[in-house]
């Protein structure tokens, strides 16, 4: 039996342009419509089996949260059918089924009995909820005091703790920090490798290649693809880049403006601190990605020239400085890295109050598209914990565009080819010896 079936499924909305039109509408004798139909999904079909990992992907209004909250039983389809067998827990829009007013804690107990769990099964489970979530003492403060990170962080804690046999994750995750996203997605992994079947609706290609076994490609409410998510999200990807190379064609009118002159870079902002460690001896003060002009970037892109700079500040007198990176994949996975002492620089020795700021010069090879995390550190003579003066992770996190070809795997090795030779006619024979 399949866990989920869609059959020939539509789902409408009605229109009015204006609140009164629909009282006017419900009044009319003549049955006047004074609305219009707006077509959230068209004819939609398809079926996940058991243990299946199944993406949805799409633009913004292609219809993706409305599918997932037909299959959570939010929403009834205006025709066609929908059939689930197996137990639901959903995350789909930030804080739902949360009362604002209640603490973390009686969320969590509301969303159990609500699940059908005693209240012997919740004290149970609490623990590793709380565990999970990480909120700390915020799980006995009211939901209303909680960021939009905590919300997701207990509300995704819960789902995963609730049993599902189908688990249903909507964008969600993406207002979480890096850390806790990356949390997740190893939690993905792992109902995953039990057997869960997850229905997973996401922006992030890179996490869809990753844990995806097919993928649903939905285009204003239709569906656009249907199969491997491997293909799937190839075509995806080029439709995209046709479509972002249509707009920048569009604006390339305006490019001739002067532009403003560049503003210099800080060497003294952390985009982010996941976390950090060390002897606090020297610290991390900033780091910056800039192009070969100097200018900040925003996105990466494949087999371009990148310098990342990294701002030390000495507390104490550093006999030999060592600074460096770690490139860190969106799944949480040191991915490359490299240090001053590796690359045979040597840096000089830092008085207390001294700042350096280096500069590591680097070709982007031709990654996955996908977020990549920088996490700088400085050390005292080498690479080790008891040198290590300041680690942060996940300082600042970037986008790699895709490049013009697919890239399968994770990185695309250039190679050079030559025909070595080349067997034609008919094969030789071979006589052998009397």
């Amino acid at each position: 039996m399949k866990a989920l079936a869609f059959e020939s499924v539509s789902k409408t909305y009605s229109i009015y342009a204006c609140p009164g039109d629909r009282l006017r509408e419900l009044a009319s004798l003549r049955q006047r419509s004074r609305h219009q139909d707006f077509w959230a999904l068209r004819n939609v079909s398809f079926a996940v089996e058991r243990g299946e990992v199944f993406c949805v992907i799409g633009q913004n209004g292609a219809g993706k949260s409305t599918l997932l909250q037909l299959v959570a039983g939010i929403l009834q389809p205006t025709a066609g059918s929908v059939t689930t067998a197996g137990r639901l827990s959903a995350l789909l829009e930030l804080g739902a089924g949360f009362d604002p007013e209640f603490t973390g804690r009686d969320n969590v107990y509301l969303n159990g009995a609500i699940s059908g769990f005693s209240g012997q099964e919740i004290d149970a489970r609490f623990p590793q909820i709380e565990d999970f979530a990480e909120i700390g003492e915020f799980m006995n403060r009211p939901i209303k005091t909680y960021s939009s990170g905590m919300v997701v962080r207990l509300a995704f804690a819960v789902a995963i703790h609730a049993d599902p046999e189908i688990l249903l994750v909507d964008e969600a995750l993406s207002v979480g920090d890096v850390y806790f996203r990356q949390k997740c997605m190893r939690k993905v992994h792992e109902l995953r490798s039990r057997g869960i079947t997850i229905v997973f609706v996401s922006h992030a290609i890179a996490d869809v290649s990753a844990i995806g076994d097919r993928t649903l490609w939905l285009d204003h409410g239709r569906v656009r693809e249907l199969g491997d998510t491997e293909a799937v999200v190839a075509k995806y990807l080029a439709a995209m880049a046709r479509k972002d190379a249509a707009y920048v064609e569009g604006r390339r009118s305006f490019d001739h403006a002067e532009a403003p002159p560049p503003s210099p870079v800080p060497t003294d902002h952390l985009p982010n601190v996941d976390h950090r460690s060390g002897d606090g001896r020297a610290r991390v003060t900033g780091i910056a990605l800039l192009d070969e002009t100097g200018e900040p970037v925003a996105q990466l892109q494949p087999s371009s020239r990148l310098i990342v700079r990294i701002a030390v500040r000495a507390d104490t007198s550093i006999r030999r400085p060592i600074v460096g990176f770690t490139l860190r994949n969106h799944l949480g996975i040191d991915f490359s890295g490299t240090d001053s002492s590796r690359e045979d620089m040597e840096l000089p020795g830092m008085k207390p109050g001294e700042v350096l700021a280096v500069d590591f010069h680097m070709t982007l090879p031709e990654l996955y598209p996908a977020t990549f995390s920088f996490s700088p550190a400085v050390a005292d003579g080498v690479f080790e914990p008891s040198a290590m003066c300041d680690w942060v992770d996940n300082a600042v996190t970037v986008q790699m565009a895709p490049g013009a070809e697919q890239v399968y795997g994770y990185t695309h090795v250039p190679c050079r080819i030559e025909l070595n030779t080349r067997l034609s006619g008919p094969a030789s024979t071979v006589e052998a010896n009397p």
